[in-house]
């Protein structure tokens, strides 16, 4: 299967842009022209207006005119501004004559149009990039990248990445596949080791990216492995790809790359999933709210200590966040885990058990009822999950994790899932855990997602295996 990645998914920011430029550049001459006297302003020139604004929609739907515009010097910006408001200009003229209406209008407001256009396009796009820059050198967050090459290609490969402006890029580790080098530096970067070191690095620590730039006999098994643990993974167009999920060719640092991963969420799709995840996350918020008022006394009372419960979880590519709900369990609850690990009902790398003996009487209630869940609202609107993904392990199950186990956490955890809303406790072999959230990851729409909602609601609704 392969996609294409368009530019206009990635430079949402500069299309609006130039939409303001083509407005003001319309009024600007509109408002010149009429001060030179012998324009009748009139209700038709709003026609032009139209006409103007739908052409330049046109030109950039039917051409990649945004394609590497974060690259592109200074002069090569002046001539695709140029290039597109000729585009701009010719459609306009050229539908005006087939209508036999090009008497009828100014050709100095459509000159005058054409040339503040450029300057105001240019200039704008300018300092748009300008800024990116900027906030690309302070950004408190970066993209953590490892790098996998040979020996030969690995030194100008890291000054690219040194010497990049257009996105924040940290890389997080250096490997050579090629030689038995270790602890080396290349470029004040130490080389953590070769193949077997990047699996177990990218195991367990937070890695967003890998950028691999190889031609040895074992390239697909690397890639096999990374996308196993459901990692994205930049592979250079002359590496052998065939049969890899979800291929997109794009640009990462000046270098043309196949991107491959176990799902590939479009931009559209990320701006519809998180605009949801707000929508939903504001009355959640509320009630939680209203329900910390109700249970909050109840719960103190049943065993005194913070009402909410806060622990590190593991979220998207390995990333640690604390997670909220409400307290459940009485105080000393992990320490007495180990006691009870024998009654574990999960065959693998989670915890569950009938009458756990650390639950309040409240806490079997709200368990119960699913009302525990609720505080998790604070980070669905944070950010650090999503209404639908999948459920963050905890740190000690997290370090057990083998390779494969790993792409479940390729997307944000979610409240609920696709394993919760297929039979929630009543799943008890975490493999089958594991294959359903991969299923969920490899097959995410939007329409699954408010399917999952809808069947989880059902679920609590019935009750049905709530713990």
């Amino acid at each position: 299967m392969h996609k294409k990645k368009t530019s206009r998914s990635k430079h949402i920011d500069f299309i609006l842009l130039d939409i303001l430029c083509v407005e003001l550049s319309f009024l600007l001459a509109f408002f010149i022209r009429s001060k030179m006297g012998g324009l009748d302003v009139a209700k038709e020139y709003d026609i032009i207006n139209v006409l103007l604004m739908l052409m330049h929609i046109c030109v950039v739907f039917w051409t990649e005119c945004y394609s590497g515009i974060i690259r592109r010097g200074y002069l090569k910006e002046l001539k695709q501004v140029i290039q597109h408001n000729c585009f701009i200009l010719g459609g306009v003229l050229i539908l005006l004559f087939v209508i036999k209406e090009s008497e009828k209008y100014s050709r100095i407001l459509i000159g005058l149009f054409f040339v503040i256009n450029v300057i105001l396009m240019y200039l704008l796009r300018c300092i748009l990039k300008k800024f990116i820059f900027a906030r690309n050198r302070k950004a408190k967050h970066s993209s953590k990248v490892i790098i996998a090459t040979n020996r030969v290609s690995a030194e100008a490969i890291l000054k690219r990445f040194e010497e990049c402006e257009y996105e924040k890029i940290t890389v997080k580790g250096l490997f050579i596949l090629d030689t038995d080098m270790k602890d080396e530096e290349i470029l004040g970067t130490k080389v953590l080791g070769g193949k077997d070191e990047m699996f177990e690095f990218v195991r367990t620590r937070v890695t967003d990216r890998v950028f691999l730039e190889y031609s040895g006999d074992d390239m697909r098994e690397i890639i096999d492995n990374l996308l196993v643990m459901g990692v994205t993974t930049h592979v250079s167009v002359n590496a052998f790809l065939e049969g890899a999920p979800n291929l997109v060719v794009e640009h990462v640092n000046d270098y043309t790359v196949i991107t491959t991963s176990i799902n590939l969420m479009s931009f559209k799709q990320k701006v519809i999933k998180r605009t949801i995840d707000i929508l939903c996350s504001i009355p959640g918020l509320l009630i939680t709210l209203l329900l910390t008022i109700i249970l909050g006394p109840i719960i103190y009372i049943q065993s005194p200590g913070p009402i909410f419960f806060k622990q590190t979880r593991i979220g998207k590519n390995g990333r640690k966040f604390k997670m909220y709900k409400f307290r459940s369990m009485y105080m000393d609850a992990e320490e007495r885990k180990k006691e009870l690990m024998a009654q574990n009902k999960m065959n693998g790398l989670m915890f569950k058990m009938d009458n756990d003996p650390r639950i309040t009487p409240i806490g079997r209630f709200i368990r119960k009822t699913s009302l525990d869940e609720f505080p998790q609202f604070i980070n669905i609107f944070k950010g650090d999950m999503s209404m639908v993904g999948t459920r963050p392990p905890t740190v000690d199950e997290y370090e057990l994790y083998e390779m494969h186990h790993k792409s479940r956490l390729a997307i944000k955890p979610g409240l609920t899932g696709m394993w919760q809303s297929s039979g929630r406790s009543d799943i008890t072999d975490f493999e089958e855990v594991v294959r359903l959230d991969n299923e969920y990851i490899r097959n995410f729409s939007l329409s699954l997602d408010i399917k999952i909602i809808f069947k989880t609601l059902l679920s609590v609704v019935s009750r049905k295996g709530s713990v």
